[in-house]
């Protein structure tokens, strides 16, 4: 029984460093996953991991036994790890729905607009449209399985209840929220681009055709201008999503890489 109550401490470190990246991680954190299967699946995990992390040596041995203070903070840093990765995996979603939204709202659409449960927050069609190519990709290039996979690795790097940020790793995720706007820019950009010709093509019309009503007209026009570019750019869109998922991938792993234990 004593032997038992070692292992329970360890064991809810492993199980809340999983829950924390059934947060935010793509698929698992949304809302069509009830709460008790992620809860369910993070024990699950959590049983199945930590044996091969007692042969491994990543389970700490503090001297004394984990006190209701030393656990307490050990619970912040195993929950702050997993919810961590699972926003690091998640960021180029967002980036393209971001992106998507953009092209929308340009294109006219601000206003059909609709309530995601997932987001908590209204969301448009092209928006929409956008996150689901990007969790196609995600889930094409093994998304979950790499997440997974990295999270696990943090075991190795950083063992339960230990965690030290160094200044390349902030600088890190200061370049991967940099590269997450670019890539909101990237894939909005042929629609703004084409949008903005045409308010000037419009423009230069009516100055040359007063009588012609600019607004009956463009609105219309930017619609069906955005469509096309959107529709014929659904390629480039997917080839930008597979390049930005696989360096966001990349960037994931160095990122765990480089956590080291305190």
């Amino acid at each position: 029984m004593a032997n038992l109550a070692f292992h329970i401490p360890g064991l809810l470190l492993v199980i809340f460093r999983i829950g924390g990246l059934m947060v935010f991680a793509p698929v698992l954190s949304s809302r069509a996953v009830p709460v008790k299967v992620r809860i369910l699946l993070a024990f699950v995990i959590g049983f199945a991991v930590y044996p091969v992390l007692l042969t491994l040596g990543a389970v700490p041995t503090v001297a004394g036994g984990f006190t209701l203070f030393s656990l307490l903070p050990a619970v912040s840093i195993e929950i702050f790890v997993g919810v961590a990765i699972g926003l690091l995996a998640t960021l180029p979603l967002t980036a393209m729905r971001i992106g998507g939204q953009l092209a929308g709202q340009q294109m006219g659409l601000g206003f059909a607009t609709f309530y995601d449960p997932n987001v908590e927050d209204d969301a448009d069609l092209v928006g929409q449209l956008y996150f689901f190519i990007a969790l196609t990709i995600f889930l094409a290039m093994s998304g979950l399985d790499i997440m997974l996979e990295s999270l696990l690795n943090t075991f190795s790097n950083v063992p339960l209840g230990a965690l030290a940020m160094s200044e390349s790793i902030l600088a890190l995720m200061l370049g991967l929220l940099l590269s997450a706007f670019e890539l909101a820019l990237r894939v909005a950009a042929p629609v703004l681009a084409i949008l903005f010709l045409q308010s000037i093509a419009l423009g230069y019309v009516s100055r040359t055709v007063p009588q012609l009503n600019i607004l009956s007209l463009g609105f219309p026009l930017r619609l069906l201008l955005g469509f096309l570019v959107m529709f014929a750019g659904l390629t480039v869109i997917e080839s930008v999503g597979f390049e930005a998922l696989g360096e966001f991938f990349v960037v994931l792993r160095s990122w765990v890489a480089g956590m080291v234990s305190a």
